[in-house]
């Protein structure tokens, strides 16, 4: 791989002095740890010794200092070839450069998606060792899943400043110096800690998205987008169980949080290999990174598109388009943060076991990883516009099933049926709706649009976690009932405000 980016510019030295720092603050959180793993994992209550403290201090100074040192020194005037774009022909095939690529934001995403997912498995070790009660523990996923809307809206809004590849630097930086989270003895500081963790990972959805809609070929762009997105949901959530299952019974629940150090500095030192938006290299003056991006990517210049003739009316297309985008990301949040998370509760109340009643979720999920490869096909060979409205129309028809008397739901064959469609429909439309987003607008922007659709996504869990602190629990009736006008509208306003993206150039799309 010789001759591959170095990961920082300029002050590349404060930079690692800066990983350096927050790699030995992470590590004298270790020694308490192992000293309360001989207690049966026991923290609760514990004051913090002279090495988590230090530690700390480090972490504190370490993260500023890496940030600064990855952050370009000053904007460089516009290069020659500013008002360029670049963008590969779309006989361009995909070599090594694209793979390294592909395999290292999908990591990225397993991250961002891994961190949610793990609350799930944190939450029973937590109560019992704060002895708290669940509307106390909850506190925890609100928190972390704030974080993670933050975090979509920040890292978009700094990818478009910045550039794609230092958002997604800053954001590991953060990343791995919060699985601190892991160690600490009193609830407060998990809580602050985890929204932290939340922040950092949560803006690696928008910005890796973003990143890859421009480096991708045209013909190719569509069905990559779709399937990296899909295998990163998939391969978050198999990553926080697996790490569930191997570390939670011997090193007890706070292990699973210290997995942000390995996973934070693997990918930092993989970033070499992620490559920047051409055009902001252009934009920067920095000719000899753009050249390097040529060869490697296949990228040509080509002049900048011309503006449409009606500004005007250009902006209020994508003001819908907006609108509808975000509209969609709410309804799916509630429907999967609303309705799923709480459907085995809700199973157990209609008299099925709680074996039964998991059994049931996992059969309909067996139908996730196969509703991935269908989606990236028809995004990429039928419609990409047509396949994010079906995927939500079947997300519909699941909310509608529900609706059915509850006699008929007794049955468990067509329970499962109604719980598959659910599934189907959300798992299609979160696999297609970021890479849609990314495709429908242009560089200066694409980040922060993105990170809109991002956070909106997540936001629903937020809601969710606030409604059952106040005692609110949703049942698959009452959300069905909430959920299927908004879902019937989101639906409709992207089959009027949308546009179809598949085949078509970044270039044709920003005109």
């Amino acid at each position: 791989m010789g001759g591959s980016t170095s990961i920082v510019g300029e002050r590349a030295g404060w930079f690692w002095l800066g990983c350096a720092a927050i790699s030995a603050g992470v590590l004298l959180h270790l020694p308490m740890l192992v000293m309360a793993h001989r207690m049966g994992n026991h923290l609760s209550g514990m004051p913090m010794d002279w090495q988590m403290l230090l530690g700390m201090v480090l972490i504190g100074v370490g993260v500023p200092l890496a940030c600064w040192g990855a952050l370009p020194k000053q904007r460089a005037p516009h290069g020659s070839h500013a008002g360029t774009d670049y963008e590969a022909p779309d006989s361009t095939p995909l070599n090594r450069w694209h793979g390294l690529t592909l395999f290292v934001l999908t990591i990225g995403l397993v991250i961002d998606v891994m961190k949610p997912a793990t609350l799930g498995f944190v939450l029973p070790g937590l109560r019992t060792e704060y002895g708290l009660e669940k509307s106390t523990a909850a506190l925890l996923p609100l928190v972390a899943l704030t974080g993670t809307t933050v975090g979509s809206f920040l890292w978009g809004w700094l990818a478009d400043i910045y550039g794609r590849r230092v958002s997604i630097l800053l954001s590991s930086i953060l990343f791995a110096s919060t699985a601190i989270c892991g160690a600490m003895p009193a609830f407060g500081w998990n809580l602050v800690m985890c929204f932290l963790m939340g922040a950092s990972a949560g803006g690696m959805l928008p910005v890796v998205y973003a990143l890859l809609a421009e480096v991708m070929p045209p013909r190719h762009r569509s069905w990559v987008l779709v399937l990296v997105g899909g295998t990163g949901l998939v391969g978050g959530y198999l990553a926080a169980s697996g790490a569930a299952h191997v570390l939670e019974p011997v090193f007890g629940w706070r292990a699973l949080w210290l997995q942000g150090f390995p996973s934070g500095l693997a990918l930092l030192a993989l970033a070499r290999f992620i490559p920047e938006t051409p055009r902001f290299l252009a934009e920067q003056g920095r000719t000899e990174e753009l050249a390097r991006m040529e060869r490697r990517f296949g990228l040509k210049p080509a002049p900048r598109a011309a503006p449409p003739a009606d500004a005007a009316e250009a902006a209020a297309q994508h003001g819908k388009l907006t609108l509808a985008l975000v509209i969609a990301a709410l309804s799916w949040s509630f429907v999967n943060f609303g309705l799923l998370l709480w459907l085995p509760s809700d199973l157990q109340a209609r008299g099925y076991s709680a074996e039964l009643a998991s059994g049931i979720l996992a059969r309909s999920s067996l139908l996730a990883l196969p509703t991935i490869f269908v989606c990236a096909w028809c995004y990429a060979k039928l419609s990409s516009k047509w396949t994010l409205v079906a995927t939500i129309v079947l997300t519909l028809v699941g909310l509608v099933g529900a609706l059915l008397p509850a006699a008929l739901l007794q049955w468990q064959p067509l329970l499962i049926a109604i719980i598959a469609l659910l599934i189907l429909g959300t798992n299609g439309t979160i696999a297609v709706l970021l890479p849609y987003t990314a495709e429908n607008y242009p560089l200066g922007n694409r980040g922060r649009a993105t990170g809109l659709v991002a956070g909106s996504s997540k936001f629903g869990g937020v809601a969710v976690q606030v409604a059952a602190l106040a005692g609110f629990i949703p049942t698959l009736v009452g959300a069905a009932v909430a959920l299927i006008i908004p879902t019937a509208i989101s639906a409709a306003m992207l089959g009027w405000a949308g546009r179809e993206t598949r085949g078509r150039s970044l270039r044709e799309l920003e005109a």
